[in-house]
């Protein structure tokens, strides 16, 4: 096959496509004329004769195909493959289009400066720049006579694209311009020398997109084009703009080959031409509304509807890593648009969808029938080329001319509703939507009245807005004629202008029909933007009857006839306002900015994409603390990723309103400025605040002029649009760092946050709060919300709340990662905030915004207009909607005013909440509306995800009631102000410790140690089956000590229980891990506030899932750093969890801690019983016993009949079944136990699915342990399903559920539903016991206080289950726990006193202590070996035992080092010997290679491999255990395989064997050269930019510490050492091991990521290849999958491999 390359640069060949029977004839340069012949569909081929090219044409980089086609490889075997690596290089994201351009042009003139040093390379420079559509406008803009060339531009818009649906749903596209390579392929038909050279561009890294088409061949030698199959052109832009919903992607490309052409000086040449165009032909960022260009633009390139190529494909070239192809067809399958325009010369140019019926464009209001068709037919198309093109048209007789014309015009859309009212809102909706007016056309009379409401509304929310009102003539004004009113002037001060044009006559100058529209049209989209109203009276005949009319009025608009573009252009000059000639009053206020020591940012509604863009710019820029109002768009912002690093410098208060109901919180705050950006905000609270702290600095900015000062505290007022504004200040000196207010203003906003959304979790019953709660997990980027007023809008302000989400595109990661937020855009109808016309807006809305829109109103705004229904089954163009109509029967608002309690109830009902018990279901029945029903959180779940899957309009109706919202809304405000007050008393506390830093930290972690303990008890436990020979009885466990620098000392205790996950060996391995993680990490004081600060932190700093953590070394961490704080603050651990207030005295009286016994049933009945009496004797309040230990129900449920004749009813008596009874079992024990007053049964049945039924059946009291020990995360929702009210208790072990901060969630949820919370022991020793002490009065005292807001009753006490001090025969304290009598209550009480003193004075009683355990020291050395022509300087690190008794050689992955592994190796090195080695060209390792005449030295597997077995035998004799990753795990498992007898075993993490397929082996071995290359050509930082901007690496990237570890990286010292070894041991080089491993009896540990699908894969099919003909392979072999982690396994979730590790080592030692 021969091929063709054909590149496109600023020059492009000179082919279209047209119809054969048209002919044009144009001038060149030289006045000369062209002839074009037009292609039809079955035409074969057309030719462009030019007699002169006037451009020049510059090749771009020829490449052969955008993917590998494996016909061309197969039949020819001896084709050398070459790949160009795609160098990716990310800017910082760009405030503005015009900036981005601006950067792009710097790295280019940068590059220019210093050219990087190879003959060939594909460059890429990328800037996020803002995301309102500007592709197609870009595209209009570039001159006719343009010498860059291809330009192209592409909708997204995939639903049956048409010319109205471009204009109605937007221009969100992609715009490129130029070619920096190109990609050709003839037909297969045409035979000839095949080249045995083929290059192609990688697929890795970079998402690079080719734009072209199939079955076409471009041949710019002979300007033709030839339809052949099997045939494809496609092109890389130059400059390319990518449209995306979050933002848009501004990219440069630059390719170059010194060998061919272009060379790298005329690439670069030729982007700079590109550039400096693009620069010159922009559309300038600007807030005022531009008439649209499109048509007008189309038709001055000579662009015409062609529809012989209906489809430009384009094609990623990262789908997966995927490189190639079976069948050139499969081009067919990538991505496609089938709406684009393609110039491809100033003369040559043709469209898709673009321009329908393009034969009707050209406007003859010649043709019109009558003077009254003329004026309408000139309205409408002038309407049309102000790019007004969606009308709303009522029905009536007088305004038909206007009605026909509009419906008859090609590029309008149309719609109608008998309802003028509804219809109106319809047209302020799609305003709101589009920014775009919408056209009103009704007839005369009231029917021009109804409008008025839309009208307010669109004057007091700045909603651009055409009415054209039909009217009688003045012959039949004030006459008493049939529907005439007077309508000059309407609606007076509420339109922005008004005309009344004279009755059509030709005797008036057509012109003035324009020139009024135009300057109302400007009127309508300049600032500020508001309705305005053309009246438009007509006389007989109103249809289109033939009557005379002089053509003569049609005089001077013959230009205007022949063109596309409005009569009159109104141009908006907008001087940039810079720094460097600021105002004196400019720069007073960035002195009160730059001065300001706590200053708020309040983010008001923001209508547009740009304007929230700019204000993510301001939080970042200013780091103040922001307040978002739900219309701002951020307030329901989702989190991209976690970079603790990036997302410091934005500081959200969302909850600040329910914060301000605490007069604490009021009083504390201090504010000296206040900007606000975005116009009202919704908080009442909020307003109030700002009100009472004044005298402060207010900047109001604003590009409106109306005042927006409804508490007239504003004082300086900045007329700007927020870009302006931003623009203004990013180019200032603004202070740049977190201050004590901030971060104690986001921090009291995160505790309430945290209390509401606990509140919403655990209410069983579906309320309002949780629909605003659910929506904001509901909505997603492709989605917006219009939220209706009263209640709607205010519970979304109140409730909505942000999330953190990890499964964004790469691209959005890379290119968003300084502003690693998406944003949600809501709208509402804010302006007269009225209930009337809010369906017909959002369904407006949804038409203009061209998003899925989630609509959430009031009944009672549904019924004010459910006419809005008949508009809604009108949906052209636009997406399906969800509407949430929350029916509680009634207007809700109403009861939360005061008057709802000094009003009797018959006139609330009847004249406030006009209540109501109308069908909802039946109105949309009527309409023929999807309607589903909720009144369950499960069955709004199951409603929005129907409706979410569905391609159709969809109502969900949900059931609600006024006095429970009222009530559940009075819960949430009195736990926020609870939460409120409780924080402010902590801050206060902090504020006041001179110790403090800005960032609020006490101090670093110093250091850790722990020391492994023995302790004798007196009996087993109970939760031990031991033999009756055993007469000594010991518990193990260790003591951690973790020393902060400023020389405070916290202790905690780990002792897990063998009957649970862990052990004692699987707890000190994570411990030594933690002294190595923890040295110098940040210890903050709010970790004592739990609400999930803890798991925070140990996410953040530690970099650990805190699922990963073993319970009990979570537990014993948790008390250590707790107690740490304390020390430091000279209090105790109950002081930081409860900062005491004049609440203090309360509890004095009670200070003491109820003991519940713990009693073993091994005995009779009666002797079981003898024993309870004895206890009650001394003081018990409460006894639990074990029962189910005898094999009998009924022998259980005769010792609790015993026990209870003999303490009598006094004495709570509880059992604990431990789960050991079958549910037939547990029943037969209750039917004997009913009468006994038991006060619960712990764990009674065996399934925990059996529970419930339990409860049901028996009715016996339940609690819950062993149930909520086996819940590591989102307790809360795994909780719900047991709040049964015969669910009376939880018995929770810190040690057992993870620590103090699940502990408290937990008891929290117990004791909100009423149920008690029980702190229990696990037989620990006095330093637990010492926390658990005052961990119990903690919880009871929060208990007391959240009894006293919701009951307002005194809380019965609790005994607590800390009676395993009995148990206690030696302590790790010499001064024990103090549990005895309390004089007063003559109870068994632990003394929360005494346990403060334990802590504040702990000394270990070194009696019992085995070791201690301080952080290993690694030794690091180095060693030569030398290997045929190759020797390298090895760096090895070791830690661990010093025999060879186990011995563990860790090898990393490329571009890693060997102290990836040192945490793991320290974690392991209690029970192995570790060493970590630096492979070749990596760390401190250097190759050295000895060049020998005819050969190339070459780093191979084999080689390397060779090396490291010399290395691994000097180190030690014994045999090994290899643990490798990635290229680690290649080197290991070829080592195992070829050197067996030197390796126990070997775990292989994210490895593969190779690959089998020899195209795919030659493929990746021409990626891999190519990588090599670009890495020694531009340097390491971009290559790693590239690398990790992979999908292989989507997870890891998500990790907190990705930044830090990616640091790490470049510190490598030899590059080309490191290019070697990428090129020389590319998995397309290495041996196939996959035969191998049908042969192997070595054992071994397969570890993959559960999100890595590339290597789940590949160790399924290892492990069936390992297995197959082998009948006990899974004794030799094992296979884990590491949850939450993706490729980079062991250092996303290194406390896994950890634990993996162990076992496999306790396996190995089995196995030999």
């Amino acid at each position: 096959m021969r091929y063709r390359a054909l590149s496109f640069g600023n020059g492009f060949s000179s082919v279209t496509t047209f119809s054969k029977r048209t002919r044009i004839s144009f001038a060149d340069s030289s006045s000369s004329t062209t002839a074009i012949v037009f292609l039809r569909r079955n035409s074969s081929s057309f030719k462009l004769l030019c007699r002169k090219r006037t451009y020049e044409f510059v090749e771009g980089v020829k490449f052969d195909g955008p993917m590998i086609c494996m016909d061309d490889i197969v039949n020819n075997g001896d084709i050398d493959l070459v790949f160009e690596n795609c160098i990716m290089r990310t800017l910082s994201p760009a405030l503005t289009l015009e900036e981005g351009l601006e950067r792009i042009k710097e790295a280019v003139q940068t590059l220019r400066l210093d050219p990087p040093c190879c003959s060939s390379g594909f460059l890429r420079f990328q800037v996020a720049v803002p995301p309102g559509p500007k592709a197609l406008s870009w595209f209009c803009c570039q001159p006719e006579s343009s010498g860059v060339f291809p330009q192209i531009y592409l909708s997204k818009n995939s639903d049956n694209p048409t010319c109205k649906s471009l204009h109605v749903n937007g221009r969100r596209g992609v715009f490129g311009i130029g070619a920096a390579a190109s990609f050709t392929r003839y037909s297969p038909l045409n035979t000839g020398m095949q080249s045995l050279f083929k290059r192609y561009i990688s697929s890795d890294s970079t998402m690079i997109v080719a734009y072209g088409f199939m079955d076409i061949n471009f041949n710019q030698g002979s300007d033709s084009v030839n339809h052949e199959d099997g045939s494809f052109f496609f092109f890389v832009p130059q400059i390319e703009l990518d449209e995306q919903d979050m933002a848009s992607v501004l990219t440069s490309t630059l390719a170059w080959d010194d060998s061919s052409l272009p060379t790298f000086k005329e690439a670069l040449h030729s982007l700079e031409i590109s550039l400096n165009q693009l620069s010159r032909h922009i559309c300038p960022t600007t807030d005022t509304w531009q008439s649209d260009c499109t048509t007008s633009a189309l038709r001055k390139f000579s662009l015409v509807e062609n529809r012989s190529i209906p489809r430009v494909y384009m094609n990623s070239f990262a789908p997966g890593g995927r490189e190639s192809m079976a069948d050139i067809m499969e081009l067919k399958e990538s991505p496609s648009s089938a709406q684009f325009c393609f110039r491809l010369s100033p003369i040559v140019a043709f469209a898709t969808n673009m321009l329908d019926q393009a034969d009707k464009l050209f406007y003859s209001p010649e043709e019109s029938a009558n003077i009254n068709s003329v004026w309408a037919s000139l309205i409408i198309e002038e309407c049309s080329r102000l790019g007004l093109r969606y009308f709303c048209i009522a029905p009536g007789s007088r305004s038909s001319p206007l009605a026909v014309a509009a419906s008859s015009h090609a590029l309008i859309t149309c719609i109608s509703c008998f309802d003028e009212r509804s219809l109106a809102f319809h047209a302020v909706g799609y305003g709101r939507g589009s920014h775009i007016p919408a056209v009103v056309i009704t007839s005369s009379g009231t029917a021009v009245s109804n409008l008025l409401p839309a009208v307010v509304e669109a004057s007091q929310d700045f909603v651009p807005l055409i009415l054209l009102t039909a009217d009688r003539p003045p012959e039949l004004q004030e006459c008493g004629a049939n529907q005439a009113i007077f309508q000059v002037n309407h609606f007076g001060s509420f339109v922005r202008y008004f005309f009344n044009l004279p009755t059509p006559t030709d005797q008036i100058p057509a012109k003035m029909v324009l020139t009024t529209l135009d300057s109302a049209v400007h009127w309508a989209t300049a600032t500020p933007c508001g309705p305005v109203h053309i009246n438009c009276p007509f006389r007989e005949p109103l249809e289109n009857s033939p009557s005379e009319w002089k053509s003569s009025c049609l005089k001077g608009l013959d230009f205007w006839i022949t063109n596309a573009e409005p009569y009159t252009k109104y141009i908006h000059m907008q001087q940039s306002c810079r720094f460097n000639n600021a105002t004196g009053q400019l720069i007073d206020i960035l002195n009160l900015i730059q001065r300001a020591k706590s200053g708020l940012l309040v983010i008001g509604a923001i209508h547009t994409e740009d304007e929230i863009w700019a204000a993510l710019h301001l939080v970042k820029h200013l780091m103040w603390p922001v307040v978002t109002d739900i219309l701002s768009g951020l307030r329901l912002r989702k989190h991209f990723t976690s970079f603790p690093d990036i997302e410091g410098n934005f500081i959200f208060v969302d909850h600040l309103d329910h914060a301000l109901f605490s007069k604490s919180v009021r009083e504390w705050l201090e504010i000296d400025v206040v900007i606000q950006i975005g116009s009202r905000i919704t908080s009442k609270r909020i307003c109030q605040m700002l009100d009472e702290c004044v005298p402060f600095s207010y900047i109001m900015v604003d590009k409106n002029p109306n005042r927006q000062d409804p508490s007239h505290i504003v004082t300086h007022r900045v007329q700007s649009s927020i870009i302006g504004f931003v623009d203004f200040l990013l180019k200032a000196r603004v202070p740049h760092s977190r201050s004590k207010w901030a971060t104690s203003l986001q921090v009291l906003s995160q505790m309430v946050e945290w209390e509401i959304q606990f509140q919403i979790c655990i209410e069983c019953s579906l309320t309002e709060p949780h629909v605003a709660h659910v929506m904001s997990e509901a909505l997603s980027s492709e989605s917006a919300l219009f939220l209706g007023n009263s209640m709607p809008i205010r519970d979304a302000d109140m409730y909505g709340h942000s999330k953190l989400i990890c499964n964004e595109s790469a691209t959005s990661l890379m290119l968003n990662s300084d502003l690693p937020f998406s944003w949600i855009r809501v709208a509402g109808n804010r302006g007269a905030s009225g209930i009337d016309g809010l369906l017909s807006t959002a369904i407006g809305f949804a038409a203009g915004c061209n998003k899925k829109v989630f609509c959430v109103i009031g009944d009672v705004s549904f019924l004010h207009d459910t006419n809005g229904l008949a508009i809604l089954n009108q949906s052209k163009f636009r997406k399906p909607m969800t509407i949430l109509v929350l029916n509680n029967h009634g207007g809700g608002i109403f009861s939360f005013l005061p008057l709802a309690n000094k009003t009797e109830p018959r006139v609330l009902h009847q004249y406030f909440y006009t209540s109501h018990n109308i069908s909802i279901g039946k109105l949309c029945l009527a309409h023929g509306v999807k309607h589903l029903y909720a009144q369950t959180k499960m069955e709004l779940e199951d409603a929005l995800f129907a409706a979410q899957n569905e391609d159709k309009d969809c109502l969900i109706e949900i059931e609600s009631s006024i006095d429970h919202n009222a009530n559940f809304h009075s819960i949430l405000r009195k736990f926020a102000l609870q939460t409120a007050e409780n924080t402010i008393r902590l801050l206060s506390a902090s504020l006041s410790q001179s110790s403090i830093k800005d960032e609020f930290f006490y101090s670093k972690v110093h250091k850790i140690e722990y020391s492994q303990y023995s302790i004798a008890l007196c009996a087993p436990p109970t939760s031990t089956s031991l033999g009756h020979d055993q007469k000594e009885f010991y518990r193990g466990g260790f003591i951690l000590s973790l020393f902060l620098e400023d020389g405070s000392v916290g202790f905690g205790e780990v002792a897990p229980l063998e009957i649970h996950r862990e052990n004692l060996e699987d707890a000190e391995n994570q411990l030594r891990f933690l002294m190595h993680a923890m040295k110098g990490i940040k210890i903050s004081c709010f970790l004592s506030l739990l609400r999930g600060s803890f798991s925070r932190w140990i996410w953040n700093e530690l970099g650990i899932l805190p699922s990963s953590i073993f319970p009990s070394v979570r537990c014993g961490l948790e008390m250590a750093i707790l107690n740490a704080i304390a020390n430091a603050r000279g209090s105790s651990l109950l002081d930081i969890l409860h900062s005491q207030t004049n609440e203090k005295n309360k509890y004095q009286s009670s200070m003491d801690v109820q003991v519940c016994a713990l009693l073993n049933s091994n005995g009779s009945p009666a002797e079981v019983a003898n024993v309870a009496a004895a206890l009650v004797e001394e003081g018990y309040p409460a006894i639990k016993l074990k029962v189910a230990r005898w094999g009998d129900p009924i022998h259980s449920a005769l010792i609790i009949q015993e026990v209870r004749k003999k303490v009598g009813c006094h004495i709570d008596i509880r059992a604990d079944a431990n789960r050991r009874w079958t549910y037939e079992e547990a029943m037969e024990f209750s039917s004997f136990v009913k009468d006994c007053e038991l006060q619960y049964i712990e764990e009674p049945v065996q399934d925990e699915d059996d529970i419930l039924k339990f409860c049901e059946e028996s009715g016996l009291p339940v609690a819950l342990d062993e149930t909520i020990d086996n819940i590591h995360e989102n307790h809360l929702e795994k909780l719900a399903k047991f709040s049964h009210p015969r669910i009376v208790a939880v018995v929770i072990k810190p040690s057992i559920v993870g620590g103090f901060e699940n502990a408290a969630l937990i008891a929290q949820w117990a004791q909100q539903l009423g149920k008690m919370a029980v702190i229990s022991a696990a037989f620990e020793s006095s330093l637990s016991l010492s926390a658990y002490v005052q961990f119990s009065h903690y919880i009871d005292m929060q208990n007391a206080s959240r009894f006293r807001v919701s009951h307002n009753k005194v809380v019965p006490s609790v005994a607590h289950g800390l009676g395993t001090y009995r148990w206690l025969k030696e302590d790790i304290t010499t001064n024990p726990v103090l549990i005895d009598r309390n004089p007063h209550s003559k109870f068994i009480e632990a003394s929360v006193t005494d346990a403060r003193q334990l802590l504040k004075n702990f000394r270990v009683n070194q009696n019992v202590i085995n070791n201690v355990i301080t952080e290993e020291q690694v030794h690091t050395y180095q060693l030569t070996v030398e290997l045929d022509n190759v020797s390298c300087l090895f760096r090895v690190q070791e830690i661990g035992q010093k025999n060879d008794d186990n011995v563990l050689v860790f090898l990393h992955g490329f571009l890693g080092t060997g102290d990836d592994w040192i945490a793991i190796m320290k974690a392991v090195s209690g029970s192995a010997r570790c060493i970590s080695v630096d492979l070749p060209g990596h760390g401190k390792s250097i190759i050295n290679t000895v060049k020998i005449p005819g050969q190339e030295p070459c780093l191979s597997l084999e080689i390397i491999s060779g090396l490291l077995h010399k290395l691994i035998h000097h180190i030690t004799p014994a045999k090994i255990t290899l643990v490798g990753y990635s290229m680690g795990a290649r080197i290991a498992l070829y080592m195992a395989l070829k050197f067996g007898y030197k390796a126990k075993g070997a775990v292989l993490v994210s490895g593969s064997p190779g690959l089998n397929d020899e195209l795919a082996r030659k493929i990746r071995a021409a990626k891999d050269d190519s990588r090599a290359c670009s890495m020694v050509a531009h340097g390491l930082q971009l290559f790693l930019e590239s690398w990790y901007a992979g999908e292989l690496w989507r997870s890891f990237r998500s990790h907190p510490h990705f930044n830090r570890i990616i640091a790490s990286r470049l510190q490598q010292h030899d590059v080309q050492s490191l290019a070697k070894m990428l090129s020389g041991l590319s998995i397309g080089r290495q041996p196939s091991l996959w035969e191998d491993l049908k042969n192997c009896r070595m054992p071994f540990l397969l570890v993959y990521g559960e999100k890595d699908t590339k290597f789940k894969k590949i160790t399924a099919a290892m492990i069936n290849t390992m297995c197959s003909g082998q009948e006990k392979c899974n004794n030799i072999h094992e296979v884990v999958e590491v949850p939450n982690t993706g490729h980079a396994v062991h250092l996303e979730n290194p406390l896994f491999i950890i634990s993996a590790l162990t076992h496999f080592m306790t396996r190995l030692s089995m196995l030999n």
